[in-house]
């Protein structure tokens, strides 16, 4: 006896186009191969979902709402690098989402709990909402930069060095002394902690607790 298909929903399309993504990239996503993978044709997807437009916006709410959402605390910065810490790990494990999430979509349920949460933490503690929406977009454009720079170049010490060795060939010490010393730290293994992601959010959070 065959075990009965399941209904299509939104929430299964959704969550076979994420599983899609993340193995296959943003490029590769199309309605015929959502259709695919649930064993469907592309066509009874629109009775759930407008368009590819559409899933691309829904994917992205649903990786908003695995973020570790902030809590009004008077340890304001504990909870903003607790966020900020699992937006970056969140965004690794879906390397699409990053350029997505600065995309001009209209946000979903999870993204909007995200934003409101985040401005409700700045703002009990003191920054006016101006202030605080200010706040959240520096935090974010660090978040988003940062993964956006560890998905794309080495972050590995040995990985580093290597291409620190190979680019120093190409910076003539005479004219560019400076960016020459640092290179050649990198390509021998010194240094190359500079790309924590907490080094730069320390330094924003630090910032920011003046402006209260």
């Amino acid at each position: 006896m065959t075990e009965p298909r399941r209904p299509l929903s939104r929430d299964r399309i959704l969550q076979a186009a994420l599983g899609l993504a993340d193995d296959q990239g943003l490029a590769a996503l199309s309605m015929r191969k959502v259709g695919a993978s649930l064993g469907v044709e592309a066509m009874s997807l629109y009775n759930h979902i407008a368009n590819k437009s559409d899933i691309l916006a829904g994917i992205t709410d649903l990786v908003a709402g695995e973020i570790t959402l902030p809590t009004p605390d008077f340890d304001w910065k504990g909870e903003m690098r607790a966020r900020s810490q699992s937006a970056h790990r969140v965004l690794m494990r879906h390397p699409w989402a990053a350029q997505q999430f600065q995309q001009p979509h209209p946000p979903g349920p999870n993204m909007m709990a995200y934003l409101d949460a985040t401005l409700g933490c700045l703002m009990a503690v003191g920054f006016s909402p101006a202030q605080a929406d200010h706040a959240r977009n520096t935090i974010d454009n660090h978040i988003y930069g940062f993964t956006l720079q560890r998905l794309t170049r080495p972050s590995r010490a040995r990985e580093l060095s290597r291409q620190a060795r190979r680019e120093l060939k190409a910076i003539p010490k005479d004219r560019f002394p400076s960016l020459h010393r640092r290179t050649e730290e990198l390509a021998q293994g010194q240094g190359a902690e500079v790309d924590d992601f907490d080094f730069g959010l320390t330094l924003i959070l630090d910032g920011l607790d003046g402006l209260r």
